[in-house]
């Protein structure tokens, strides 16, 4: 452990502004001198203490509750001290800094109470509690998860990875992939006895089962993935198609002016909504067009139309009922349509139903009326569809795109390894190697092996006082 995980820490935990209720957290080792000192008294373990905080000349900064910790009873797992007042911003910096002035002061052997007292990084109480066991890495980041949840589905799943549903799910495959390199090594170690280790065990039926074991849980973890991050969804087309109109429908609100004016819009406007419990940010942007009496300001938007389209998990394609039928309208349709980019999902939907009486539309198309709010909910579901949402939020966990990467990676080495698999004898150490990759990618996601600078990343996202 690097030495600056050895020093005590002090932060503010509650989220800044004004609030009933502020709460200044400590943790460190043997915090007992400088509890004394500064509450003037000791305390009992876990339970609260209703005391005045003084200041250095004895007047009360404030009154509230003190509750401490030992370790490794605790959520970094060291001793923890927190003091809980009221929520003023300049109550809480007055008591921070009473911590570290008392934290400095000599004692009546001259030592300082409590050495190397500092402010604590971001992240840096959760990043104690994974260096000290108390969580692994895998919920160390649903402790982030749950706090940025923006949905209710998203909050659940965090808060089944907080305790340990997702790293369960790892540690089963971790366990399986050591029971097969077990048998692995000691067909290495022992190549003279008769006995074929891997055929008696069914090491090929071991590997198959842990390879279709490791795609349920990439599943799984994918659709843990779009609760926490979601989906880019960009309405595009081109102008007075009734992108803005579809934008206020979907998000329930009159977020976009609306006008019969070609280029209203001319900069992104973004709305986050939920269906299902799943994040979708979506966005309306300037009508698509090319045309002479394009303004600058008009042409700057449009430009930042297609950088938007360019970064799109989905495109919303509004095509205008009212004119479908002329012949320049879907020349220009079919040019926005040749530039969009490859790989994207596009939905093509058709606007203004309102408007037009039978219609005759491609398969699949799907036919609104964003002023009425006909057609909206297959939109919604077709939108779930494109995000690969499964409809099921029940029994699922947090993840994110670094555990896809690293289930991918798993993937892939147990792929190479069936192939060394069917070699026999003659490539034996490569399938211990591909066996022995895929269990450090296991690894990485619950923190075994982890890199310095992957956990500085991580918990550098987090606020001060986690």
């Amino acid at each position: 452990m690097l030495s600056q995980h050895l020093d005590p820490i002090v932060a503010i935990t509650t989220a800044p502004g004004r609030g009933a209720v502020g709460i200044v957290r400590l943790s460190g080792r043997a915090l007992g001198p400088l509890i004394q000192a500064l509450l003037g008294r000791a305390l009992q373990p876990r339970e609260a203490t209703y005391l005045p905080f003084a200041a250095a000349d004895g007047q009360p900064i404030d009154h509230g509750l003190a509750l401490y910790f030992p370790a490794p009873h605790s959520y970094t797992g060291e001793d923890v001290l927190e003091l809980q007042g009221h929520g003023g911003p300049v109550v809480l910096q007055l008591l921070l800094a009473r911590c570290l002035a008392v934290a400095q002061a000599p004692n009546a052997d001259g030592q300082a109470c409590l050495p190397g007292l500092r402010t604590a990084r971001p992240g840096e109480f959760t990043e104690r509690a994974f260096h000290n066991d108390k969580l692994d890495l895998a919920q160390a980041e649903a402790v982030a998860d749950l706090i940025d949840a923006s949905t209710e589905a998203a909050a659940r799943s965090a808060s089944r990875s907080l305790a340990g549903a997702f790293s369960e799910r790892i540690h089963v495959l971790r366990d399986a992939l050591i029971r097969l390199r077990m048998l692995v090594e000691a067909t290495l170690d022992f190549p003279e006895e008769e006995i074929d280790f891997l055929q008696k065990a069914d090491a090929s039926g071991q590997l198959q089962r842990l390879c279709e074991a490791v795609a349920a849980v990439q599943a799984q973890a994918q659709q843990g993935a779009l609760l926490r991050d979601g989906l880019k969804v960009v309405i595009a087309g081109q102008p007075n198609a009734g992108k803005s109109s579809l934008l206020n429908a979907l998000a329930g609100a009159e977020l976009a002016i609306v006008t019969p004016v070609a280029g209203t819009t001319r900069d992104v406007v973004q709305q986050t909504i939920q269906i299902e419990g799943v994040p979708l940010h979506v966005m309306d942007t300037a009508g698509l067009r090319d045309s002479p009496d394009v303004g600058e300001v008009e042409k700057i938007g449009i430009e930042r139309a297609w950088s938007q389209i360019g970064q799109a998990d989905a495109v919303l394609f509004l095509h205008d009922l009212g004119r479908a039928a002329q012949a320049d309208y879907q020349l220009a349709d079919q040019a926005i349509e040749a530039a969009l980019p490859a790989g994207v999902s596009v939905v093509h939907v058709w606007n203004k139903l309102d408007q037009c009486g039978e219609l005759t539309l491609p398969d699949g198309a799907l036919a609104i009326s964003a002023k009425r709010g006909d057609g909206l909910e297959p939109l919604r579901q077709r939108l779930l569809a494109v995000a690969g949402w499964e409809h099921q939020s029940e029994g699922l966990f947090m993840a994110r795109e670094r555990h896809l990467q690293a289930l991918r990676q798993v993937q892939v080495h147990l792929v190479e390894a069936q192939a060394w698999l069917m070699a026999q004898a003659e490539h034996l150490d490569l399938l211990a190697e591909e066996l022995r990759q895929a269990q450090q990618a296991l690894g990485e996601i619950t923190g075994e092996f982890s890199a310095d600078d992957l956990l500085g990343e991580i918990f550098s996202r987090f606020c001060i006082g986690k």
